[in-house]
Protein backbone atom coordinates (compact mmCIF):
# COMPACT_ATOMS: atom_id res chain seq x y z
CA UNK A 1 0.00 0.00 0.00
CA UNK A 2 1.04 3.62 -0.50
CA UNK A 3 2.31 5.26 2.68
CA UNK A 4 1.05 8.72 1.82
CA UNK A 5 -0.34 11.64 3.81
CA UNK A 6 -4.14 11.19 4.02
CA UNK A 7 -6.39 14.01 5.17
CA UNK A 8 -7.02 12.56 8.63
CA UNK A 9 -3.28 12.33 9.29
CA UNK A 10 -2.77 15.95 8.29
CA UNK A 11 -5.63 17.18 10.49
CA UNK A 12 -4.44 15.13 13.47
CA UNK A 13 -0.92 16.49 12.98
CA UNK A 14 -1.96 20.12 13.38
CA UNK A 15 -4.35 19.36 16.25
CA UNK A 16 -1.52 17.50 17.95
CA UNK A 17 0.68 20.59 17.61
CA UNK A 18 -2.01 22.70 19.29
CA UNK A 19 -2.71 20.40 22.23
CA UNK A 20 0.91 19.42 22.78
CA UNK A 21 2.04 23.04 23.02
CA UNK A 22 -0.83 23.79 25.43
CA UNK A 23 0.31 20.82 27.51
CA UNK A 24 3.90 22.03 27.55
CA UNK A 25 3.09 25.56 28.68
CA UNK A 26 0.51 24.54 31.28
CA UNK A 27 2.93 21.86 32.48
CA UNK A 28 5.54 24.53 33.18
CA UNK A 29 2.89 26.48 35.12
CA UNK A 30 2.26 23.43 37.30
CA UNK A 31 5.99 22.89 37.78
CA UNK A 32 6.49 26.51 38.86
CA UNK A 33 4.48 26.06 42.06
CA UNK A 34 6.98 23.52 43.38
CA UNK A 35 9.95 23.79 41.05
CA UNK A 36 11.83 20.86 42.52
CA UNK A 37 11.97 17.21 41.51
CA UNK A 38 12.57 14.20 43.74
CA UNK A 39 12.93 10.44 43.47
CA UNK A 40 11.51 9.68 46.93
CA UNK A 41 8.00 10.36 48.23
CA UNK A 42 9.29 12.20 51.32
CA UNK A 43 9.98 15.28 49.17
CA UNK A 44 12.37 16.21 51.97
CA UNK A 45 13.99 19.65 51.60
CA UNK A 46 17.48 19.27 50.19
CA UNK A 47 16.86 15.88 48.56
CA UNK A 48 15.70 17.18 45.20
CA UNK A 49 17.71 16.01 42.18
CA UNK A 50 16.67 19.01 40.10
CA UNK A 51 15.46 22.49 40.99
CA UNK A 52 14.25 25.36 38.84
CA UNK A 53 14.14 28.05 41.49
CA UNK A 54 16.61 30.35 43.20
CA UNK A 55 14.58 30.56 46.38
CA UNK A 56 16.24 29.27 49.54
CA UNK A 57 13.96 28.70 52.52
CA UNK A 58 15.27 29.76 55.91
CA UNK A 59 14.98 27.37 58.84
CA UNK A 60 14.70 29.99 61.59
CA UNK A 61 10.95 30.46 61.05
CA UNK A 62 7.96 28.43 59.92
CA UNK A 63 7.53 28.41 56.17
CA UNK A 64 5.11 26.48 54.04
CA UNK A 65 5.25 25.33 50.45
CA UNK A 66 3.31 28.37 49.24
CA UNK A 67 6.43 30.36 50.09
CA UNK A 68 8.39 28.20 47.63
CA UNK A 69 6.24 29.05 44.60
CA UNK A 70 7.94 30.57 41.58
CA UNK A 71 6.48 33.11 39.17
CA UNK A 72 7.14 31.94 35.60
CA UNK A 73 6.58 34.35 32.73
CA UNK A 74 3.51 33.82 30.48
CA UNK A 75 5.84 33.32 27.51
CA UNK A 76 6.87 30.05 29.15
CA UNK A 77 3.91 29.06 31.30
CA UNK A 78 0.16 29.07 30.73
CA UNK A 79 -1.18 31.32 32.08
CA UNK A 80 1.95 32.33 34.04
CA UNK A 81 2.21 34.56 37.10
CA UNK A 82 1.69 31.79 39.69
CA UNK A 83 -1.82 30.77 38.65
CA UNK A 84 -1.72 27.08 39.44
CA UNK A 85 -5.49 26.64 39.51
CA UNK A 86 -5.95 27.93 35.97
CA UNK A 87 -2.80 26.16 34.79
CA UNK A 88 -4.24 22.86 36.02
CA UNK A 89 -7.48 23.50 34.16
CA UNK A 90 -5.61 24.17 30.92
CA UNK A 91 -3.41 21.12 31.44
CA UNK A 92 -6.23 18.69 32.12
CA UNK A 93 -8.37 20.19 29.36
CA UNK A 94 -5.47 19.86 26.91
CA UNK A 95 -4.89 16.28 28.09
CA UNK A 96 -8.46 15.41 27.14
CA UNK A 97 -8.07 17.03 23.72
CA UNK A 98 -4.67 15.43 23.13
CA UNK A 99 -5.90 11.97 24.10
CA UNK A 100 -8.96 12.26 21.86
CA UNK A 101 -6.75 13.26 18.93
CA UNK A 102 -4.34 10.46 19.82
CA UNK A 103 -7.14 7.90 20.00
CA UNK A 104 -8.43 8.89 16.57
CA UNK A 105 -4.85 8.76 15.27
CA UNK A 106 -4.25 5.23 16.58
CA UNK A 107 -7.58 3.96 15.25
CA UNK A 108 -7.08 5.41 11.79
CA UNK A 109 -3.41 4.48 11.75
CA UNK A 110 -4.22 0.78 12.10
CA UNK A 111 -7.51 0.86 10.19
CA UNK A 112 -5.84 2.30 7.09
CA UNK A 113 -2.57 0.38 7.32
CA UNK A 114 -0.55 3.56 7.74
CA UNK A 115 1.06 2.04 10.83
CA UNK A 116 3.54 0.37 8.47
CA UNK A 117 5.28 3.73 8.10
CA UNK A 118 6.43 3.57 11.74
CA UNK A 119 6.87 -0.12 12.48
CA UNK A 120 10.47 -1.45 12.21
CA UNK A 121 10.42 -4.78 10.36
CA UNK A 122 14.04 -5.80 10.72
CA UNK A 123 16.86 -5.45 13.23
CA UNK A 124 18.92 -4.05 10.39
CA UNK A 125 17.04 -0.79 10.73
CA UNK A 126 19.12 0.03 13.82
CA UNK A 127 22.39 -0.11 11.89
CA UNK A 128 20.77 1.88 9.10
CA UNK A 129 19.61 4.44 11.65
CA UNK A 130 23.17 4.79 12.96
CA UNK A 131 24.40 5.37 9.42
CA UNK A 132 21.69 8.02 9.00
CA UNK A 133 22.87 9.82 12.15
CA UNK A 134 26.44 9.88 10.80
CA UNK A 135 25.14 11.22 7.51
CA UNK A 136 23.16 13.99 9.23
CA UNK A 137 26.20 14.96 11.30
CA UNK A 138 28.11 15.42 8.06
CA UNK A 139 25.31 17.79 6.94
CA UNK A 140 24.08 15.46 4.24
CA UNK A 141 20.71 13.80 3.72
CA UNK A 142 20.43 10.01 4.08
CA UNK A 143 18.32 7.98 1.63
CA UNK A 144 14.68 7.24 2.39
CA UNK A 145 13.68 3.67 3.07
CA UNK A 146 12.44 1.91 -0.09
CA UNK A 147 8.80 2.80 -0.75
CA UNK A 148 8.52 4.85 2.45
CA UNK A 149 8.38 8.58 3.26
CA UNK A 150 10.96 8.32 6.08
CA UNK A 151 14.58 7.35 6.53
CA UNK A 152 15.59 4.76 9.15
CA UNK A 153 16.32 7.13 12.05
CA UNK A 154 13.12 9.07 11.37
CA UNK A 155 11.10 5.86 11.39
CA UNK A 156 12.57 4.74 14.71
CA UNK A 157 12.11 8.19 16.22
CA UNK A 158 8.46 8.46 15.22
CA UNK A 159 7.83 4.90 16.42
CA UNK A 160 9.38 5.78 19.78
CA UNK A 161 7.35 8.96 20.17
CA UNK A 162 4.02 7.49 19.03
CA UNK A 163 4.15 4.04 20.60
CA UNK A 164 6.37 4.62 23.65
CA UNK A 165 6.76 8.26 24.70
CA UNK A 166 3.13 9.36 24.31
CA UNK A 167 1.69 6.38 26.27
CA UNK A 168 4.49 6.79 28.83
CA UNK A 169 3.42 10.38 29.48
CA UNK A 170 -0.19 9.31 29.95
CA UNK A 171 0.79 6.52 32.36
CA UNK A 172 3.13 8.67 34.46
CA UNK A 173 0.57 11.48 34.48
CA UNK A 174 -2.12 9.11 35.75
CA UNK A 175 0.21 7.97 38.54
CA UNK A 176 0.11 11.52 39.91
CA UNK A 177 -3.65 11.45 40.47
CA UNK A 178 -4.32 11.11 44.22
CA UNK A 179 -7.42 9.03 43.49
CA UNK A 180 -5.49 6.54 41.36
CA UNK A 181 -2.56 6.51 43.78
CA UNK A 182 -4.93 5.86 46.69
CA UNK A 183 -6.90 3.10 44.98
CA UNK A 184 -3.98 1.41 43.21
CA UNK A 185 -0.82 1.93 45.30
CA UNK A 186 0.87 -0.89 43.36
CA UNK A 187 0.49 1.11 40.15
CA UNK A 188 2.40 4.08 41.55
CA UNK A 189 5.07 1.75 42.94
CA UNK A 190 5.71 0.49 39.39
CA UNK A 191 7.35 3.86 38.67
CA UNK A 192 9.22 3.93 41.98
CA UNK A 193 6.66 6.10 43.78
CA UNK A 194 4.65 9.20 43.10
CA UNK A 195 7.66 11.54 43.06
CA UNK A 196 9.54 9.22 40.73
CA UNK A 197 6.50 9.26 38.43
CA UNK A 198 6.52 13.08 38.55
CA UNK A 199 10.23 13.15 37.71
CA UNK A 200 9.80 10.67 34.88
CA UNK A 201 6.86 12.71 33.58
CA UNK A 202 9.09 15.78 33.51
CA UNK A 203 11.82 13.89 31.66
CA UNK A 204 9.19 12.79 29.17
CA UNK A 205 8.22 16.43 28.71
CA UNK A 206 11.86 17.26 27.99
CA UNK A 207 11.96 14.39 25.50
CA UNK A 208 9.03 15.96 23.67
CA UNK A 209 10.82 19.32 23.64
CA UNK A 210 13.94 17.69 22.18
CA UNK A 211 11.83 15.84 19.61
CA UNK A 212 10.10 19.06 18.55
CA UNK A 213 13.45 20.84 18.18
CA UNK A 214 14.89 18.02 16.05
CA UNK A 215 11.65 17.73 14.08
CA UNK A 216 11.78 21.42 13.18
CA UNK A 217 15.44 21.19 12.19
CA UNK A 218 14.59 18.27 9.89
CA UNK A 219 12.02 20.43 8.15
CA UNK A 220 14.77 22.79 7.10
CA UNK A 221 17.17 19.96 6.22
CA UNK A 222 14.67 18.29 3.91
CA UNK A 223 13.03 21.46 2.65
CA UNK A 224 10.30 23.35 4.46
CA UNK A 225 8.25 23.93 1.32
CA UNK A 226 8.25 20.30 0.20
CA UNK A 227 7.31 18.88 3.61
CA UNK A 228 4.68 21.50 4.36
CA UNK A 229 3.12 20.74 0.99
CA UNK A 230 2.83 17.10 2.07
CA UNK A 231 1.27 18.14 5.38
CA UNK A 232 -1.13 20.63 3.76
CA UNK A 233 -2.12 19.05 0.44
CA UNK A 234 -0.87 15.48 0.87
CA UNK A 235 1.40 15.74 -2.17
CA UNK A 236 4.33 17.89 -3.28
CA UNK A 237 2.48 20.61 -5.18
CA UNK A 238 1.71 24.29 -4.80
CA UNK A 239 4.71 24.69 -2.51
CA UNK A 240 4.24 28.43 -2.07
CA UNK A 241 0.57 28.05 -1.17
CA UNK A 242 1.45 25.21 1.18
CA UNK A 243 4.08 27.33 2.90
CA UNK A 244 1.67 30.23 3.24
CA UNK A 245 -1.05 27.91 4.54
CA UNK A 246 1.28 26.36 7.11
CA UNK A 247 2.27 29.81 8.35
CA UNK A 248 -1.40 30.73 8.68
CA UNK A 249 -2.08 27.56 10.71
CA UNK A 250 0.91 28.29 12.93
CA UNK A 251 -0.34 31.85 13.38
CA UNK A 252 -3.75 30.49 14.41
CA UNK A 253 -2.12 28.19 16.98
CA UNK A 254 -0.10 31.11 18.35
CA UNK A 255 -3.29 33.18 18.46
CA UNK A 256 -5.00 30.44 20.47
CA UNK A 257 -2.15 30.55 22.98
CA UNK A 258 -2.30 34.34 23.21
CA UNK A 259 -6.08 34.26 23.61
CA UNK A 260 -5.82 31.53 26.27
CA UNK A 261 -3.27 33.58 28.21
CA UNK A 262 -5.22 36.83 27.99
CA UNK A 263 -8.50 35.12 28.86
CA UNK A 264 -6.88 33.44 31.84
CA UNK A 265 -5.35 36.66 33.12
CA UNK A 266 -8.48 38.77 32.67
CA UNK A 267 -11.25 36.32 33.53
CA UNK A 268 -9.92 33.33 35.47
CA UNK A 269 -13.35 32.54 36.91
CA UNK A 270 -14.85 32.00 33.46
CA UNK A 271 -11.87 29.85 32.41
CA UNK A 272 -12.42 27.75 35.50
CA UNK A 273 -16.11 27.43 34.70
CA UNK A 274 -15.71 26.43 31.06
CA UNK A 275 -12.73 24.09 31.36
CA UNK A 276 -13.95 22.75 34.70
CA UNK A 277 -17.18 21.62 33.06
CA UNK A 278 -15.18 19.73 30.42
CA UNK A 279 -12.84 18.12 32.93
CA UNK A 280 -15.59 17.12 35.36
CA UNK A 281 -17.12 14.61 32.94
CA UNK A 282 -14.23 12.11 32.81
CA UNK A 283 -13.19 12.94 36.38
CA UNK A 284 -16.56 12.02 37.85
CA UNK A 285 -16.99 9.07 35.53
CA UNK A 286 -13.56 7.53 36.08
CA UNK A 287 -12.18 8.77 39.40
CA UNK A 288 -15.07 9.64 41.72
CA UNK A 289 -15.90 5.97 42.36
CA UNK A 290 -12.36 5.04 43.47
CA UNK A 291 -11.81 4.29 47.16
CA UNK A 292 -8.54 4.61 49.01
CA UNK A 293 -6.77 1.35 49.87
CA UNK A 294 -3.51 2.71 51.20
CA UNK A 295 -1.60 1.11 54.03
CA UNK A 296 2.03 2.16 53.99
CA UNK A 297 4.42 0.34 56.35
CA UNK A 298 5.57 2.26 59.40
CA UNK A 299 9.17 2.44 58.22
CA UNK A 300 8.08 4.55 55.23
CA UNK A 301 6.69 7.41 57.34
CA UNK A 302 8.29 10.71 56.36
CA UNK A 303 10.72 11.93 59.03
CA UNK A 304 9.72 15.49 58.15
CA UNK A 305 6.19 15.80 56.80
CA UNK A 306 5.95 18.95 54.71
CA UNK A 307 3.59 21.76 55.72
CA UNK A 308 1.14 23.78 53.67
CA UNK A 309 -0.76 26.67 55.20
CA UNK A 310 0.12 28.70 58.27
CA UNK A 311 -1.64 28.21 61.63
CA UNK A 312 -4.21 30.66 63.00
CA UNK A 313 -2.70 33.69 64.73
CA UNK A 314 -5.83 34.74 66.63
CA UNK A 315 -5.29 35.12 70.36
CA UNK A 316 -8.10 32.75 71.33
CA UNK A 317 -6.50 30.00 69.22
CA UNK A 318 -3.12 30.53 70.89
CA UNK A 319 -4.77 30.33 74.31
CA UNK A 320 -6.52 27.08 73.40
CA UNK A 321 -3.25 25.64 72.09
CA UNK A 322 -1.43 26.46 75.32
CA UNK A 323 -4.12 24.56 77.26
CA UNK A 324 -4.08 21.53 74.92
CA UNK A 325 -7.38 22.59 73.34
CA UNK A 326 -9.51 21.66 76.35
CA UNK A 327 -11.73 24.66 75.55
CA UNK A 328 -12.04 23.82 71.86
CA UNK A 329 -15.45 22.83 70.56
CA UNK A 330 -16.59 21.33 67.27
CA UNK A 331 -20.01 22.60 66.22
CA UNK A 332 -21.86 20.41 63.75
CA UNK A 333 -25.13 21.70 62.35
CA UNK A 334 -27.03 22.93 59.35
CA UNK A 335 -29.45 20.59 57.60
CA UNK A 336 -29.30 17.80 60.18
CA UNK A 337 -31.76 16.18 62.55
CA UNK A 338 -29.43 16.33 65.55
CA UNK A 339 -26.94 19.21 65.74
CA UNK A 340 -24.12 18.55 68.19
CA UNK A 341 -21.30 20.39 69.90
CA UNK A 342 -18.36 18.20 70.89
CA UNK A 343 -15.13 18.70 72.77
CA UNK A 344 -12.08 16.61 71.95
CA UNK A 345 -12.85 13.86 74.44
CA UNK A 346 -16.42 13.55 73.18
CA UNK A 347 -15.20 13.43 69.60
CA UNK A 348 -12.69 10.68 70.41
CA UNK A 349 -15.42 8.71 72.17
CA UNK A 350 -17.55 8.50 69.01
CA UNK A 351 -15.63 5.46 67.78
CA UNK A 352 -12.60 3.31 68.26
CA UNK A 353 -9.51 5.14 66.99
CA UNK A 354 -9.04 4.59 63.29
CA UNK A 355 -5.44 4.79 62.05
CA UNK A 356 -4.23 4.99 58.45
CA UNK A 357 -0.75 5.42 56.98
CA UNK A 358 -1.17 7.22 53.69
CA UNK A 359 0.47 9.38 51.05
CA UNK A 360 -0.36 13.08 51.17
CA UNK A 361 -0.57 14.54 47.64
CA UNK A 362 -0.20 18.31 47.63
CA UNK A 363 -1.71 20.13 44.67
CA UNK A 364 1.69 21.77 44.15
CA UNK A 365 3.33 18.43 43.46
CA UNK A 366 5.15 17.40 46.65
CA UNK A 367 4.23 14.38 48.75
CA UNK A 368 4.80 13.07 52.26
CA UNK A 369 3.75 9.91 54.06
CA UNK A 370 2.07 10.21 57.45
CA UNK A 371 0.07 8.21 59.96
CA UNK A 372 -3.25 9.75 60.94
CA UNK A 373 -5.61 8.69 63.72
CA UNK A 374 -9.15 9.89 64.24
CA UNK A 375 -12.86 9.32 63.77
CA UNK A 376 -14.26 8.20 60.40
CA UNK A 377 -16.26 11.06 58.94
CA UNK A 378 -19.13 8.67 58.25
CA UNK A 379 -19.50 8.05 62.00
CA UNK A 380 -20.16 11.74 62.64
CA UNK A 381 -22.54 11.91 59.68
CA UNK A 382 -24.54 9.00 61.06
CA UNK A 383 -24.69 10.71 64.44
CA UNK A 384 -26.19 13.99 63.22
CA UNK A 385 -28.39 12.38 60.51
CA UNK A 386 -28.44 14.85 57.58
CA UNK A 387 -31.84 15.86 56.23
CA UNK A 388 -32.85 14.67 52.74
CA UNK A 389 -32.15 18.08 51.21
CA UNK A 390 -28.55 18.13 52.49
CA UNK A 391 -26.19 17.61 49.53
CA UNK A 392 -22.87 19.03 50.71
CA UNK A 393 -20.80 19.20 53.86
CA UNK A 394 -18.73 22.30 54.60
CA UNK A 395 -15.67 22.27 56.86
CA UNK A 396 -14.92 25.64 58.45
CA UNK A 397 -11.42 26.43 59.68
CA UNK A 398 -10.13 28.74 62.38
CA UNK A 399 -7.56 29.96 59.85
CA UNK A 400 -8.21 33.48 58.58
CA UNK A 401 -6.15 34.15 55.50
CA UNK A 402 -6.43 37.90 55.92
CA UNK A 403 -4.03 37.69 58.85
CA UNK A 404 -2.66 34.14 58.93
CA UNK A 405 -1.43 33.66 55.36
CA UNK A 406 0.03 36.97 54.13
CA UNK A 407 1.35 35.29 50.96
CA UNK A 408 -2.12 34.10 49.98
CA UNK A 409 -4.15 35.49 47.10
CA UNK A 410 -7.14 36.51 49.16
CA UNK A 411 -8.53 36.93 52.64
CA UNK A 412 -11.26 35.57 54.83
CA UNK A 413 -11.99 32.34 56.64
CA UNK A 414 -10.67 29.13 55.12
CA UNK A 415 -13.27 26.50 54.27
CA UNK A 416 -13.75 23.52 52.00
CA UNK A 417 -16.91 21.87 50.67
CA UNK A 418 -17.41 18.20 49.80
CA UNK A 419 -20.19 16.32 48.12
CA UNK A 420 -22.03 14.52 50.92
CA UNK A 421 -21.82 11.29 48.90
CA UNK A 422 -18.10 11.18 49.69
CA UNK A 423 -18.58 11.24 53.46
CA UNK A 424 -18.70 7.46 53.92
CA UNK A 425 -15.76 6.71 51.66
CA UNK A 426 -12.99 4.63 53.24
CA UNK A 427 -10.25 6.70 54.86
CA UNK A 428 -12.36 9.87 55.05
CA UNK A 429 -11.17 10.79 58.51
CA UNK A 430 -11.46 13.56 61.09
CA UNK A 431 -7.90 13.28 62.41
CA UNK A 432 -6.85 14.35 65.90
CA UNK A 433 -3.48 12.57 66.00
CA UNK A 434 -0.48 12.21 63.70
CA UNK A 435 2.28 9.62 63.90
CA UNK A 436 1.04 8.41 67.27
CA UNK A 437 1.00 11.85 68.91
CA UNK A 438 -1.58 14.65 69.26
CA UNK A 439 -1.99 16.52 66.00
CA UNK A 440 0.75 19.18 65.70
CA UNK A 441 -0.32 22.78 65.34
CA UNK A 442 1.30 23.18 61.92
CA UNK A 443 -0.65 20.16 60.66
CA UNK A 444 -4.05 21.38 61.80
CA UNK A 445 -4.48 20.88 65.56
CA UNK A 446 -6.77 20.09 67.14
CA UNK A 447 -8.71 18.62 64.19
CA UNK A 448 -8.20 18.26 60.47
CA UNK A 449 -9.78 16.38 57.61
CA UNK A 450 -8.14 13.52 55.75
CA UNK A 451 -9.61 12.72 52.32
CA UNK A 452 -7.12 10.38 50.70
CA UNK A 453 -8.51 10.39 47.15
CA UNK A 454 -8.20 14.18 47.01
CA UNK A 455 -5.32 16.62 46.66
CA UNK A 456 -4.09 18.15 49.88
CA UNK A 457 -5.76 21.57 49.76
CA UNK A 458 -9.17 19.91 50.19
CA UNK A 459 -8.17 18.58 53.62
CA UNK A 460 -9.15 21.50 55.82
CA UNK A 461 -7.10 22.05 58.97
CA UNK A 462 -7.84 23.74 62.31
CA UNK A 463 -11.51 22.77 61.98
CA UNK A 464 -14.04 24.06 64.51
CA UNK A 465 -17.31 23.90 62.56
CA UNK A 466 -19.02 21.53 60.12
CA UNK A 467 -22.20 22.54 58.28
CA UNK A 468 -24.49 20.41 56.13
CA UNK A 469 -26.00 22.47 53.32
CA UNK A 470 -28.12 22.04 50.20
CA UNK A 471 -25.86 24.33 48.15
CA UNK A 472 -22.60 26.20 48.58
CA UNK A 473 -23.23 29.21 46.33
CA UNK A 474 -23.77 31.45 49.38
CA UNK A 475 -20.56 30.35 51.14
CA UNK A 476 -17.53 32.50 50.39
CA UNK A 477 -17.59 33.33 46.69
CA UNK A 478 -19.70 30.29 45.95
CA UNK A 479 -17.12 28.06 44.26
CA UNK A 480 -16.82 25.34 46.89
CA UNK A 481 -13.79 26.32 48.94
CA UNK A 482 -11.34 29.07 49.80
CA UNK A 483 -8.77 28.02 47.22
CA UNK A 484 -11.52 27.49 44.67
CA UNK A 485 -12.70 31.04 45.37
CA UNK A 486 -9.33 32.75 45.30
CA UNK A 487 -6.91 30.56 43.31
CA UNK A 488 -9.54 29.01 41.00
CA UNK A 489 -8.82 25.38 41.77
CA UNK A 490 -11.44 22.83 40.80
CA UNK A 491 -13.82 21.91 43.60
CA UNK A 492 -13.03 18.20 43.40
CA UNK A 493 -9.45 17.10 43.79
CA UNK A 494 -9.19 13.57 42.43
CA UNK A 495 -6.60 14.87 39.94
Amino acid sequence: MALDFPLWLRIDHWLNVLFLTLLLRSGFEILSTHAKLYWHDDSAPGTEWARFTRKVMTTDKLYDTLDEEEDYHPLIALPGRSQLGIGRHWHFGAVIGWMMVGLSYYILLFATGQWHRYWPYSWSIFSEAWNDIVTYLSFNLPPLLPGEPLDAIQKLTYAGVIFILAPFQILTGAAQSPAIAARFPWYVRMFGGRQAARSLHFLGLLAFVVFIAIHLSMLFFWGWGRLTALMIFGTVRNVYWATASSLVIIAVIVAVHVAATVWSQRSPASVRGVLGAVISVPRKGLLRRLNSRQDYPAHMLSPQHRVNGKPPTAEHYKVMAVHDFVDWRLRVGGLVEQPVTLDLDELRALSEPHTQRVLHNCVQGWTSIGEWTGVPLGTLVDLVRPLPQARYVCFMSMQNNTTDEPSADGGGQFYEVFDLKLAHKPQMLLAYAMNGKPLPIQHGAPLRLRAETQVGFKMAKWINQIEFVDDYVHIGKGRGGWREDNVYYGMDGEI
